[in-house]
């Protein structure tokens, strides 16, 4: 076996966060499980592994380092295959190389063990997340759902009917996004190492009037010539009911009035707000009476909107 500071890519002087580390990427990469089938890629496992169960033992490192045990905890200066004075043979000391599988003193945390560290790294991809020789979980489920554009930015309730026809009630958080994942445990297929989970995709319907920014609302509002130039009150739309909105004197396209808190609510935090942006509007087709204002109106005034842009 190389030596194990090599076979894990670390210095001499690591530290045991830094031997853990770089055997959780190791063992991430070159698991059987992600690999199957692949024989060299095992080997480099159970080199990586059997080099982690070494340097992770104080006192085995510190052997290690003195030259006592070679990197397989042989003890030196035995010959191969003859006995050694622990009554075993081929100099194999009693402190053996084993193969990692968890534990509290382990790289995966106290009590975790390979399960928690593919329930990390590969969440719930069935088997994967499964430590060896465990019993795979049944596979997830997807379904899609879609809600309405004031209900995922509001929040509500929304019934689903599963594929063993049984109905649940998904919560949607206020300010739910197009393609957001809910996560039902133990709802998925039925499987011997335990149930997968089913997995609901929301998705939005478009509104005829709203559109979204983060958690603000946006809108478009048209107002008449006479309310845009001599100003009025005017009634919007919001999430949660219609408010008086007052257009201001001279207001033209583009103009936007802000209405605060009137957006998509947080949890925590203050709501979004909306945002109106006026549209001047003429009547179809434009009366006679307004034409002649106009006319005579623009044969006093020269007026050209295109100048301020250099055109």
């Amino acid at each position: 076996m190389p030596d194990p500071y090599q076979t894990l890519g670390i210095s001499k002087t690591a530290s045991a966060a830094e031997i853990k580390s770089a055997y959780r990427k190791l063992a991430k990469k070159l698991h059987p499980d992600v690999n199957p089938g692949r024989k060299d890629i095992e080997q480099k496992f159970k080199d990586v592994t059997a080099a982690y169960d070494l340097l992770s033992d104080t006192a085995k490192r510190a052997r290690y380092d003195r030259g006592e045990i070679d990197a397989q905890g042989n003890e030196r200066g035995f010959a191969r295959g003859g006995a050694d004075p622990f009554g075993g043979m081929g100099g194999r000391s009693r402190t053996t190389s084993r193969t990692y599988t968890g534990g509290a003193g382990g790289p995966f945390g106290a009590g975790g063990g390979m399960e928690d560290f593919f329930a990390e790294f590969f969440g719930s991809q069935g088997g994967a997340r499964q430590g060896r020789g465990q019993a795979p979980r049944g596979s997830d489920i997807t379904y899609a759902l879609t809600v309405s554009f004031v209900e995922v930015c509001l929040g509500g309730r929304q019934r689903v009917t599963l594929k063993n026809r049984k109905t649940i009630d998904v919560n949607i958080p206020s300010g739910t996004e197009e393609g957001h994942k809910l996560r039902l445990r133990g709802q998925g297929a039925a499987g011997p190492g335990g149930d997968g989970d089913a997995i609901i995709e929301i998705h939005v319907e478009a509104h005829p009037y709203f559109t979204r920014k983060d958690n603000d609302i946006h809108l478009e509002v048209p107002v008449s010539l006479p309310e845009a130039i001599l100003g009025a009150s005017i009634k919007v739309p919001t999430l949660d009911g219609h408010v008086a909105v007052k257009v201001p004197k001279g207001a033209n396209t583009g103009t936007t009035l802000r209405l605060k808190s009137k957006g998509i609510p947080r949890p925590h935090g203050e709501p979004g707000d909306m945002f109106v942006r006026l549209k001047v509007v003429l009547p179809e087709p434009p009366p006679a009476d307004l034409a002649d204002f106009i006319e005579k109106w623009a044969k006093k005034n020269a007026y050209d909107p295109r100048k301020k842009l250099g055109w």
